[in-house]
């Protein structure tokens, strides 16, 4: 039991600031101190109706849910919370990494377009480092093994290559870049698709 308890509480639940906008994950043992102490209130997904913890408790029904246990009682987990004074939204930038601009670049060669493994694709710079050009979001992104021995050491348009789209900083939320499989399909009422990094 406590094997399970331990990963229910490590679940994650959506935080929203003051003004309803997605601002982070955090666990639901978290979640549940913030509750607890006021700071924050559960959003009941099918009804956005706020709930303190006492009427969490008692409101939401765990029949089939996942739920936590106390002295006496089963609480649901709870999903997605709302702070109740904090009114920012985080000024996070995604950091330039490898790992990211896979992700940016869902595994696709930026030229020809193919999708393929880790160990076939290569980071390309699109205006080259002897040229001049930087490592960065705006310079960097994705070529297959056959592509970037075609480039070269030059532009694109230098051998007639055209990238697919024109690389930029992606606007995903670094906090809420969480695996699709923990995803809350609640959570999509609240969090635009483009905010979430794309899984490989």
């Amino acid at each position: 039991m406590g094997t399970s308890v331990t990963t229910v509480l490590d679940e994650p639940t959506l935080v929203l600031n003051r003004s309803w906008l997605p601002i982070n994950t955090i666990t639901v043992r978290q979640a549940l101190v913030m509750v607890v102490k006021g700071s924050a209130s559960v959003i009941e997904p099918e009804t956005y109706q706020l709930h303190d913890f006492e009427s969490w408790r008692a409101h939401a029904p765990v029949n089939g849910d996942a739920r936590v246990h106390g002295v006496g009682y089963a609480i649901r987990l709870p999903e997605i919370v709302v702070l109740a004074r904090y009114d920012r939204s985080p000024r996070q930038q995604v950091p330039f990494t490898r790992k990211n601009l896979y992700r940016r670049d869902e595994h696709r060669c930026q030229y020809c377009g193919t999708r393929k493994p880790l160990n076939e694709l290569s980071i390309d710079h699109v205006v080259p480092r002897s040229r001049g050009g930087g490592s960065s979001w705006e310079n960097c992104v994705l070529a297959c093994l056959r592509c970037n021995v075609r480039k070269g050491d030059r532009r694109p348009s230098d051998v007639g290559m055209r990238l697919l789209r024109a690389p930029r900083r992606p606007n995903w939320s670094p906090c809420l870049g969480i695996h699709e499989g923990k995803r809350k399909p609640s959570w999509r009422k609240f969090v635009n698709d483009r905010l979430w990094t794309t899984d490989y």
